[in-house]
């Protein structure tokens, strides 16, 4: 067999694996052979780039560069649905449907098609030949963004159609969505790293779907639901039909889609799916109703915003009540306590809720938490689990009121209230193994040192093992200290030896983010650094030098002088250089700054095509502006990409402060 047989058989067998397992939930090959096969694609491939594909399954890893994002006209405007909250609504627009095509067609019943409304980013996709050719995103309806490298990276999106009947030619409509399991894992990283969490997957979607690194997008694991077909040459003439071809030709089609007859049929489908639609994979907000008919849809037509032939219904914010089993109280990296309530397990917007923060001792009596108490939990828009109330008609005779602990759960120590704070922690900071295996886990952190294989368990693992007691132990493992341990193989070993070397390169910014300094987050990390440019001169700094460095307020300044106060950690820092870790800033940094941005304080808000948000302030303050979360009247612009919250928007205009968008941005700093 020829090495261009074999790269087209590995393709095609690959296309298959990736349908079964990512489209129909069905593995049809171990891990193993999946990444074997893979490896033997990527070799060929290597060897012979004459029989390259940028539709090859081997690209779906995305790149680490990924260019700005393009402008597309839509050939048919992306409008959005008419909704409702009322199934008596729905009802009535079937009514009207009726009413109108049956004096048209003399009809008595016009079939209907149910749809879950999946809770995402929506996304158009241009197929010719059978080959995937752009992607674009809804934007103003009339036009969006190019972002035809990210999808590739969705596995569940077919790159080349499988089967046959499928037009030369045609688009389809779908939404991006961030599965439960992704959504979780992603904020879990994100609340590690001290990063503001995704509110609800389908902000973390549509931030994802316009992230410059396709590679990110790929590993951040997106997937899609499709929902409407267009072509001048569609297999059938109704919606139904079309959507079961699309499903053959390999799109993701939701099994729950269903061809009704009747208004009593649309209510049973609507009380059904509310209650099915819990224990989905992904996000969903309601359903959608379409006429099936494709002639009866051009009859009906459209309003200047939506067509008349569609209406989504959206479901009511979700809650379920269940029994507190027992409230843990768990310490945090810096010390801090919080409450947890351990719930009877839930089911809750496709995820079983068997935990939710109570956050501080205050929260605890606001609610009036009693032992096994019944208590109310909600998700909603926010995804993060909330207590929300508690059935106190249902509580226990005699049940004690809970009572926050006064010493650390885990060594004892006596806690002390943080001043003005609601908050208690455990001062004994290098004492408490929570606190020290906290601050391991911290610095192997993607946006710290980035040292792969250590996790939450396996940074435990080490230092009951008495392998890392401190970060600069990570610097002296042995592969054969490391293969002795639990769940730690010769590969696990490897990655970690190498994760640690790797580390060596990471920038100074990242290293005093790394070292857990209390309230020193990536921010205020690269504040530090770029005010000192060397670690010698960070450790010297007096209170008032600390001050006088741009956001540095006297609460970090203390911080910063009490950790480097302290001998072991003036020790560890000797080590790191020793070992040899970055330092200081590289001197090329400095011809790279200006002041055309000098004296300016500027908000940021939304999402943006060139460039990500950390990159844009960046810029900021390399030219010599000021980053600010929040407008004022000293705000001196609004940096404003797609979905700039409303509420912003408004407070810029109440205020006079002038608006502009990126491309207008980047001409500032090349004026």
């Amino acid at each position: 067999m020829s090495a261009q047989q074999r790269i087209t058989e590995l393709r095609k067998e690959l296309d298959r694996l990736n349908h079964a397992y990512y489209v129909e939930n069905s593995p049809l090959a171990s891990d193993y052979d999946y990444d074997m096969m893979m490896k033997e694609l990527e070799k060929l491939e290597s060897e012979h780039p004459e029989f390259d594909d940028p539709l090859s399954p081997s690209h779906r890893v995305g790149s680490d560069i990924t260019k700005g994002f393009t402008q597309v006209a839509h050939v048919r405007p992306m409008l959005s649905l008419g909704n409702t909250y009322s199934v008596e609504e729905v009802d009535d627009w079937i009514r009207r449907c009726n009413d109108l095509l049956g004096n048209l067609e003399g009809l008595k019943s016009v079939p209907i098609v149910g749809e879950m409304k999946f809770d995402g980013t929506s996304i158009s996709l241009i197929y010719e030949n059978g080959r995937l050719v752009r992607a674009v995103t809804r934007g103003d309806g009339e036009k969006g963004d190019d972002v035809t490298e990210n999808v590739k990276t969705i596995r569940s999106i077919p790159l080349v159609l499988q089967g046959s009947g499928y037009p030369q030619s045609f688009e389809i409509r779908g939404e991006i969505v961030l599965p439960w399991k992704a959504f979780d894992r992603l904020n879990e990283e994100r609340a590690f790293n001290e990063e503001p969490l995704f509110a609800n997957p389908r902000n973390a979607a549509a931030g994802t779907l316009k992230m410059q690194n396709s590679a990110e997008v790929s590993r951040r694991g997106l997937d899609a639901y499709f929902y409407y077909l267009i072509s001048d040459e569609l297999p059938a003439d109704n919606h139904y039909d079309n959507m079961i071809a699309a499903r053959s030709w390999g799109f993701k089609v939701s099994n729950l889609m269903t061809l009704m007859d009747s208004i009593e049929e649309v209510d049973s489908f609507i009380t059904r799916l509310d209650q099915e639609r819990k224990e989905l994979p992904v996000a969903t907000d309601g359903l959608v109703f379409k006429v099936n008919s494709l002639r009866q849809q051009l009859n009906l037509g459209y309003t200047s915003k939506s067509p008349r032939w569609a209406i989504a219904y959206k479901f009511s914010a979700e809650r379920a009540l269940t029994c507190l089993r027992f409230v843990s109280f768990e310490v945090g990296r810096m010390g801090v306590i919080t409450p947890v309530a351990n719930l009877e397990p839930v089911l809750l917007s496709g995820t079983i809720v068997k935990r939710a923060s109570l956050h501080n001792e205050d929260i605890v009596k606001t609610l009036g938490i009693h032992e096994h108490d019944m208590l109310y939990v909600e998700k909603g828009g926010e995804i993060i689990p909330k207590i929300t109330g508690v059935d106190e008609a249902a509580r226990e005779e005699g049940a004690m009121p809970i009572k926050f602990v006064t010493h650390c759960p885990d060594c004892g120590t006596s806690l002390v209230r943080i001043p003005g704070e609601a908050a208690w922690l455990c001062p004994n900071k290098y004492g408490c193994r929570p606190q020290i295996i906290g601050r391991l886990e911290h610095y192997v952190g993607r946006h710290a040192m980035d040292i792969d294989g250590v996790g939450e368990e396996n940074a435990a693992l080490l230092y009951d093992a008495g392998l890392v007691r401190n970060i600069a132990d990570f610097y002296i493992l042995q592969a054969s200290d490391l293969e002795q341990l639990d769940r730690i193989g010769p590969r696990s070993a490897q990655r970690i030896l190498e994760g640690a070397e790797k580390s060596k390169s990471v920038s100074f910014d990242r290293v005093v983010y790394a070292l857990s300094i209390p309230f020193v987050g990536e921010t205020v990390a690269k504040k530090l650094a770029k005010g000192t440019r060397d670690i010698d001169t960070l450790m010297g700094m007096s209170r008032d030098e600390l001050v006088a460095i741009d956001d540095i307020g006297p609460r970090i300044a203390d911080a910063v002088i009490e950790y480097f106060s302290v001998e072991s950690n003036r020790e560890i820092i000797n080590r790191l250089r020793e070992y040899g870790l970055q330092m200081s800033l590289p001197e090329e940094e400095e011809s790279e700054k200006s002041d055309l941005l000098a004296g300016k304080t500027i908000v940021i808000s939304g999402v943006f095509a060139r460039h990500s948000r950390e990159e844009y302030k960046e810029m900021i303050e390399r030219n010599g502006g000021k980053n600010s979360g929040s407008i004022s009247k000293k705000t001196s612009f609004v940096l404003a990409g797609d979905n700039m919250g409303p509420a912003k928007l408004e407070k810029a205009k109440s205020l006079g402060v002038p608006v502009i968008n990126e491309d207008r941005f980047l001409e500032m700093l090349t004026e």
